[in-house]
């Protein structure tokens, strides 16, 4: 059985997307020969915890840890909420505080790629011992943090051990990038590392296709798509809610507003009273004041359910028991490789999916092509308002649901073999 050394930040307890990718992987590889020891963080900065995923952490894995030095504690005597929504990549658009700036340019300028940076020369002394003593055959590192990959970089140049690169989200091409408030050198600097380690790297994971032909742009070491997914969950049934929801789970945050949705909710409203008594508008996680204020301009207050963090497993119920799931990005360029992990799960749910975002959106040709739902760029209004009271229309006659196609190869295990495939490749 090969072994497998995966160098990840986000793990159990960690809440969030973040940490279900590895987490999946690690629970099915051994079914495909390949044996994952995990290294993570002993003392770690969690923006946001879940201690559910606790319980899917396999009993006989092996985990190390090495203690690691964080600046957000530092940094949170001057503000505690901005020092969490920053480690947390949340980023706000619009006016920003001085201290706001000055975080945001220390962020960018003096801790590159990243805040987790002190982990590197620890990470790799005591890894470089590890990995002769425990006959590895392949590290991965995963990022965001990209200062990981910065661990796998050192590693490979001392032992020459295969190393894959597994970037969930891009490096300088990410839509928070350019809020960093980067000088010239800085910005010069982020790309040389990335550079670097698309070039060392033996094997580059990715998540979207359109990161993909960014990444080809930048080297011509092999690339493989491996999307986010979905694992089978097993719940007793879940009752649909009585109201027509539109159900938006995770961050919506003020670049994520889609003020073309609440102008099309906004006049179905005032056009059936029907429409007005049955709407809810279900949104959960860390929602912008922003995106709170647009709801209550468009005269949608009255319809608006706001729920903070809930567990994983909560969520999952939630997207069961909605009318219609929610699926909004960012209007720009930079977002097109943006594939939200619980799109997959949307999916699974099989509930029908609204998406907003971007022209030629990775996630809305899946949505597409899985026959999951609807997706709409932001100017599409007339066809986003057709569509919506389609579904209402179905709703009313009970008959609101969708029928997928091609799901499984996104399921958690199928994603898995295709790792094992590229791993046993190399």
């Amino acid at each position: 059985m090969k072994k497998v050394l995966i160098i990840t930040y986000y793990w159990p307890p960690a809440g969030g997307p973040g940490v279900q990718r590895w987490l999946k992987f690690v629970k099915y590889l051994r079914s495909f020969d390949i044996d994952p020891i995990v290294y993570i963080p002993e003392n770690p900065n969690y923006p946001v915890k879940d201690p559910a995923f606790l319980k899917e952490v396999p009993e006989d894995i092996t985990i190390i840890k090495q203690p690691i030095f964080e600046p957000y504690g530092v940094a949170s005597v001057f503000s505690k909420k901005k020092t969490n929504q920053i480690s947390k990549g949340v980023i706000s658009s619009g006016s920003q505080s001085f201290i706001e700036k000055m975080m945001l340019w220390i962020r960018g300028n003096l801790f590159i790629p990243d805040a987790r940076k002190f982990w590197i020369n620890p990470s790799v002394t005591y890894l470089s011992r590890y990995l002769e003593e425990n006959n590895i055959d392949t590290i991965i590192t995963t990022g965001p943090p990209h200062s990981l990959h910065l661990i796998g970089l050192k590693l490979k140049q001392q032992s020459g051990i295969k190393w894959i690169a597994d970037f969930r989200d891009p490096w300088t091409t990410i839509g928070y990038h350019k809020e960093l408030k980067l000088t010239k050198n800085a910005a010069e600097r982020h790309k040389e590392l990335e550079h670097e380690v698309l070039n060392t790297a033996d094997q580059i994971m990715v998540t979207s296709y359109t990161t993909k032909k960014e990444f080809e742009e930048l080297t011509v070491q092999p690339i493989e798509v491996i999307t986010n997914g979905y694992d089978v969950s097993y719940f007793d049934s879940v009752t649909p809610d009585e109201e027509f929801t539109l159900a938006h789970i995770g961050s919506l945050l003020s670049g994520r507003n889609p003020l073309v949705l609440w102008e099309v909710l906004s006049e179905l409203k005032k056009e059936s009273e029907s429409f007005a008594k049955d709407l809810k508008i279900n949104l959960v996680g860390v929602v912008s004041d922003v995106v709170v204020q647009s709801i209550k301009n468009y005269g949608l207050e009255a319809s608006l359910s706001l729920q903070a963090y809930v567990t994983h497993d909560e969520a999952l119920k939630i997207q069961r028991a909605s009318q219609l799931l929610l699926l909004i990005e960012i209007d720009a360029k930079e977002t097109q490789c943006i594939i939200p992990g619980k799109l997959f799960e949307y999916m699974a749910a099989e509930r029908p999916i609204l998406a907003i975002g971007p022209d030629q959106w990775d996630a809305a040709k899946i949505v597409r092509e899985t026959n999951t739902g609807k997706s709409f760029v932001y100017d599409d209004k007339t066809r986003l308002k057709t569509a919506i009271l389609e579904y209402y229309q179905a709703y009313k006659k009970a008959s609101l649901k969708v029928h997928p196609i091609g799901l499984q190869k996104y399921s958690r295990k199928a994603l898995t073999e295709h790792l094992s495939n590229v791993i046993k490749q190399l």
